[in-house]
């Protein structure tokens, strides 16, 4: 959501004619767009900003301005404690960017936005393969743990019509993959006919020529309808993957992080989608060490990975924070337990992702083609439908975009190799 929110507000600052650098030291503009689930990514943004601190006071005419979630938190407080900062936007409040560079007073831009589903935006997008498309903003369920009703506010659909115009014009600027995005997508519904489900957007996105495959990102297992998982099965564009936060193996935690859902019903949403969808990918995020988490909690959530067995997970240690329920219950955990458990369950699934992998070898498959290998030179890489990363060495002509088949020659925890067929 971060990275496409960049690519807007670079679209908008390329229309009052600014340019990027890659240097900081011959910007006139700096902006840093935050992250505020985790701690972590509020830590490395302070360290970035003390940087790029130093660096204004040997240029006084260089503006910094801070947005995304941080930005929206703090609102005018963060503009008070930080005397270096000309100004601050929040997530919805992109299209005020020109104004607020024109601004002779400081100003944190935070209010809501009634209007930002109907706003379409400019964007850069550097991949040219591959497009982020926003459906939705915001969320409306409230997860203990999660700062995001706070920091995007409540849920907002943006228009099928305006959707897929956008999508078309990808499609005409040569774009064979859109990733359509929100906060929860099983709840999207067209402002203008709110009994126009997720599923029928994406029976009119699969209809749209020139994209060759579709992808969403986030389902809430709540809301993971059978409609859904039949328009997976049966869309010949939208991939065979998707990515469904677990969280926890724990009923009692799942309760407490107030998801909606127990572990019996979230496995037997998964045994629907395997049923319909055999060979489907299934990823997921965990937290380990919520509050008054026990042992037996978190054997509960190993338990749960061994009988899923998902093909990859993002883990992270619960973080505190700030307007969230959970950062005011009793039983917070130490930083020892909590870095133990991540280490228990990311090493558990190392060992299924190896295994899910492996099973892999042999075996023949479709891939989009993106481009070089960041790592090696004479390597190409692709992603297959199921979204896994297969690099090759290319044995003739190949372009960005191509849809190849390759037989799969190895594997290894994050990618796989294969030969073009």
């Amino acid at each position: 959501m971060n990275v496409h929110d960049t690519e807007k507000i670079a679209g908008v600052l390329r229309g009052e004619g600014y340019a990027f650098t890659d240097r900081p030291e011959d910007a006139a503009l700096i902006i840093l767009n935050t992250c505020s689930i985790r701690e972590k990514a509020e830590h490395k943004f302070l360290s970035r900003l003390g940087y790029f601190r130093r660096l204004k006071r040997k240029r006084p005419g260089l503006q910094i301005v801070v947005s995304g979630c941080i930005a929206q938190q703090e609102g005018e407080k963060f503009l008070i404690d930080n005397k270096d900062v000309d100004f601050t936007f929040g997530p919805q409040n992109i299209v005020k960017l020109p104004e607020l560079i024109l601004r002779d007073k400081r100003k944190a831009a935070v209010e809501e936005n009634p209007a930002l589903a109907e706003t379409d935006l400019p964007a850069i997008r550097n991949d040219g393969t591959r497009a982020w498309v926003n459906i939705m903003y915001g969320c409306n369920n409230f997860c203990s743990y999660c700062v995001v009703p706070h920091t995007r506010g409540r849920e907002r659909s943006r228009p099928t019509d305006s959707i897929l115009n956008e999508i078309k014009t990808l499609s005409d600027e040569g774009y064979k993959e859109v990733t359509l995005l929100g906060q929860n997508v099983n709840s999207y519904r067209d402002p203008k006919n709110v009994t126009a489900s997720f599923a029928q957007l994406l029976k009119s996105v699969n209809a749209i020529q020139g994209i060759e495959r579709v992808r969403f990102i986030t389902s809430h297992p709540k809301d993971l309808s059978p409609e859904l998982i039949c328009a997976i099965r049966d869309l010949e564009k939208v991939c065979e993957h998707i990515h469904l936060p677990l969280q926890s193996g724990s009923s009692r935690i799942l309760s407490l992080m107030n998801r909606k859902y127990s572990y019996a019903q979230y496995l037997d949403k998964i045994t629907e989608l395997r049923r319909h969808i055999p060979g489907i990918s299934i990823t997921s995020d965990i937290i380990t060490g919520f509050p008054t988490e026990t042992g037996d909690d978190h054997e509960e959530t190993l338990a749960a990975l061994k009988e899923i067995e998902f093909d990859g997970i993002f883990a992270f240690k619960y973080s505190k924070r700030r307007y969230t329920r959970a950062s005011e219950m009793e039983g917070q955990l130490g930083e020892d337990i909590k870095s133990d458990r991540l280490k228990t369950i990311l090493e558990l699934q190392d060992v299924i992702t190896d295994k899910i992998n492996r099973r892999l070898k042999g075996q023949t498959t479709e891939i989009i083609v993106e481009g070089e290998s960041s790592s090696d030179t004479n390597h190409w890489t692709g992603r297959t439908r199921t979204n896994k990363i297969v690099n090759f060495t290319p044995d003739e002509k190949i372009n960005k975009g191509m849809l190849i088949t390759v037989s799969i020659t190895n594997s290894f925890r994050h990618s796989l190799e294969g030969r073009p067929d």
